[in-house]
């Protein structure tokens, strides 16, 4: 299992609604708005030999209103 979180920059006035569709497709292991540089911080988890980086492209930046992302790749739990 891998485990990864993307920060997510909404376009202005959207941050709830780019929430509300990420929950929506049931992707996210847990789901927080934030304040700074971006909007929106989501856990996932998927199986080992997925491509983190596809699986951003595919399933989360094909979310309307999702101005930029940023992905954090974990290594080890503590």
């Amino acid at each position: 299992m891998q485990t990864f979180f993307v920060e997510i920059k909404c376009r202005l006035g959207k941050t709830y609604t780019v929430a509300s569709a990420l929950a929506d497709r049931e992707i996210a292991s847990e789901i927080y708005s934030t304040a700074g540089h971006y909007d929106v911080l989501a856990k996932f988890h998927v199986d080992d030999g997925v491509d983190i980086g596809h699986f951003v492209a595919e399933h989360v930046q094909t979310i309307a209103d999702i101005h930029d992302t940023r992905t954090i790749i974990t290594f080890k739990a503590f």
